[in-house]
């Protein structure tokens, strides 16, 4: 390991100032992208920079502007589910294309467990990011109301049961689980079941009752099974209990695109086809439809615009700009495949 002594020299915004033939000040402009330095004097400081190798000391910047030049993106899931989801995924993108734009880095925390929640509390409680953005919260989640709480710049990507007056983007869940299901039912299916997921969450809950408002008196609740995450192994447990409870059962309207893949395999394992005799849709045209076999039917929610929003609304906080906490809520439409 090198010693003080032996380990090179960091250069320094004097070095940059002396290669450039300028002032401190002159230089101290140019880094800190602030107004009135000639084209000339800009490409001689960049030019210097190079030649030098400088790097601005970001640590000591942020002491000076009270910011730390980062968002945190949270995400409510295990672990496993977050790699598996790829709206996940897609809202990561969308939100990271933003704030690369702005400059902004960002942090990307995930949520599995009650300690997890204290430890990424308290991380932002420290001063580490400058706003966040928070995706999958539950009811009375601990992360959204520590967010809230300290006045951080928030926005929710959909809007936690419990929050009121708080920043967010989403879709009308309810509405897009009603026209997916009045449309599995003009194919003329008779015995429709759900496989219900996340009813901890606003978009859990929206969805059943959008499938509940779409069959009207035709709703079973012995035909609505229920999982706590939006996964593939809900979809095989879930199918497995409707063809339990109900052998003669024609539709399936599954709470998302990964649910419905596993239970098109189970209805494969156990003879019957799809859709001749079961019809199957699901929910946010992910990767899962066009992998599945038939290709889903779904709803296509549109996940990249979901984290560009969330980031320029979190952006324009993080500016001192005032948002109306009414929500932005984005369009769904039908996707409709084989599968149905």
């Amino acid at each position: 390991m090198a010693s003080d002594s032996t380990r090179p020299r960091q250069a320094t915004i004097h070095d940059v100032a002396a290669a450039a033939g300028l002032s401190r000040g002159t230089v101290s402009r140019v880094i800190n992208g602030e107004p009135y330095v000639s084209p000339a004097a800009k490409a001689a400081v960049e030019s210097a920079i190079i030649e030098v190798g400088y790097v601005p000391n970001t640590a000591a910047r942020n002491l000076k502007t009270r910011r730390s030049g980062a968002v945190a993106l949270i995400v409510h899931e295990p672990h496993s589910l977050f790699l598996e989801d790829p709206n996940i995924g897609a809202i990561v993108l969308g939100t990271n294309s933003v704030l690369s734009d702005a400059d902004y880095q960002l942090v990307t925390l995930v949520v599995d467990s009650n300690r997890d929640s204290e430890r990424v509390a308290d991380y932002l409680r420290g001063g580490f990011v400058d706003g966040v953005i928070i995706i999958s919260a539950r009811a009375q989640d601990p992360i959204g109301r520590a967010a809230t709480g300290m006045k951080i710049p928030a926005v929710f990507v959909g809007h936690p049961p419990g929050l009121a007056d708080i920043v967010y983007v989403g879709i009308d869940n309810v509405s897009a689980a009603r026209t997916i299901t009045e449309r599995l039912l003009a194919t003329g299916r008779k015995r429709v079941g759900m496989i219900a997921s996340a009813l901890d969450r606003d978009s859990g809950q929206d969805r059943l009752a959008g499938f509940r408002e779409a069959l009207g008196e035709r709703f079973d609740p012995d035909l609505v099974v229920e999982y706590p995450f939006y996964s593939y192994d809900s979809g095989l447990a879930g199918m497995r209990e409707l063809l339990a409870r109900d052998p003669g059962i024609d539709g399936v309207f599954a709470a998302s695109d990964a649910i419905a893949a596993a239970a098109i395999d189970v209805l494969r394992a156990h003879g019957k086809a799809v859709p001749q005799e079961v019809g199957v849709v699901g929910f946010d045209d992910s990767a899962w439809a066009l992998r599945s076999q038939p290709q889903l039917s779904t709803v296509h929610q549109p996940a990249m615009t979901l984290g560009q929003e969330a980031a320029r609304l979190v952006l324009q906080q993080i500016a001192g700009d005032e948002i109306d906490t009414a929500g932005v809520i984005l369009q769904t439409e039908i996707t409709w495949r084989e599968s149905a």
